[in-house]
């Protein structure tokens, strides 16, 4: 499996969804729908999208 690496290129924001994708081996705009309709519900998935953002590394 691959590393957790926010991708140059696929990216839509900041590549958070295509860093979990790409990881997993699914496709991103599974990712992002998962995601998009996760903020439906209550909880912090902003905020823990944002951590991502800032931990998970660029690809190089």
């Amino acid at each position: 499996m691959a590393e957790l690496q926010r991708p140059k290129l696929g990216r839509v924001f900041a590549g958070v969804c295509a860093a979990i994708a790409n990881r997993y081996g699914w496709r991103p705009n599974v990712v992002r729908l998962v995601f998009i309709l996760s903020c439906l519900l209550p909880g912090p998935q902003f905020l823990i999208y944002i951590a991502l953002w800032i931990f998970v590394p660029a690809e190089k």
